[in-house]
């Protein structure tokens, strides 16, 4: 079984160092419990033994899709200039007959019906996670690791997303919009703590240390007109955040939207504060695009999280196919 001594003990020193944190007048980027050369954050709260106890109790009999469809005219960050996604042919049947890339004659190439395709897009598309060097604070990301000694011309040297392990954890989702009673939040509605401890309560969940912990806002029902689901998203406020780290011990933390968090910011000075508070300051990932309404259909609050994302080397972020199979209950 999971020690949840260890467990509540790790987490309670990350709750410290975060108070501790918040205390000064200027936020710095927070330091590993896990040693100087972590580059995993709460990530570490994954053990064999959890692993172990939350398989132990998948039901199987269903398996959910959290992630999105990708498509050319997705929804996608562009605000900052980043690019669209795009799909292409590199080989067609009938262009490998005119073209003959191979070089096999005009015989194999009408019998050999070859198809072939590219694509390119920005790290933050479609379902994904966030490494924890995505924001950071005065030039430096988690555990302290400064971008002038660790940041080259071909990404970052530490918390690149090819250190984000295959997460296998208990899943948590949390219904805000269905304990609001509404298909989805209001434009620019800022999730709060009592949001989610209301919701909580009306589904009968309770928070663990080392959850994956997943907030649906209903926005993603309007995943299928781009500009409709980027327009002033609903997103998770600061206390809401603060409140499933410190006191509810989630490892990692996501929701239906693209932003996460809703703008314009709580925080004067820093325009991303929900970002650089979880990332570099807890250490914990964020996942976005997370596809919540099978789920919330039908009313699966507990469940295994199963996920493995991209091993892109020094990027800041990776594509994630996750999925959720409940739990039987105790």
């Amino acid at each position: 079984m999971i020690s949840r001594w260890k467990l509540g003990a790790t987490t309670l020193v990350l709750a410290l160092t975060a108070a501790a944190t918040f205390a000064q007048s200027t936020p710095q980027v927070g330091r590993s419990p896990w040693g100087p050369d972590d580059e995993r954050g709460r990530l570490n709260l994954m053990t064999p033994d959890s692993r172990a106890a939350v398989l132990a109790r998948v039901d199987g009999g269903a398996v959910y899709d959290l992630s999105v469809e990708y498509f050319i005219g997705m929804p996608g960050w562009h605000a900052a200039g980043d690019p669209r996604y795009q799909i292409w042919m590199t080989h067609t049947p009938h262009g490998t007959i005119v073209d003959d890339p191979i070089h096999v004659g005009p015989e194999q190439n009408a019998h050999v019906s070859y198809t072939g395709s590219a694509i390119s897009m920005y790290t933050h598309t479609g379902t994904h996670i966030d490494a924890l060097n995505h924001f950071g604070l005065n030039g430096k990301i988690w555990n302290g690791f400064d971008a002038r000694e660790h940041l080259g011309d071909r990404g970052w040297r530490k918390t690149g997303a090819e250190t984000i392990p295959p997460i296998v954890a208990r899943g948590v989702l949390i219904d805000v919009a269905a304990a609001r009673g509404v298909d989805q939040l209001p434009p620019g509605y800022r999730v709060r703590r009592q949001d989610l401890v209301e919701a909580l309560a009306r589904q009968g969940t309770a928070l663990q240390p080392g959850d994956v912990v997943l907030i649906r806002t209903g926005r993603m029902r309007r995943y299928a007109d781009a500009q409709a689901y980027m327009d002033t998203p609903p997103g998770l406020g600061l206390d809401a955040a603060r409140f499933l780290v410190e006191h509810g011990g989630a490892m990692a933390v996501g929701a239906d939207n693209l932003s996460f968090e809703t703008f314009p910011s709580e925080v004067d000075g820093n325009y991303v504060p929900m970002h650089t508070y979880l990332l570099a300051q807890q250490g914990a990932p964020i996942l976005e695009l997370v596809q919540l309404e099978d789920l919330a259909r039908d009313g699966v609050y507990e469940f295994a999280f199963i996920a493995a994302s991209l091993k892109l080397r020094g990027a800041d972020a990776a594509p994630l196919r996750p999925i959720a199979i409940p739990l039987r209950k105790r």
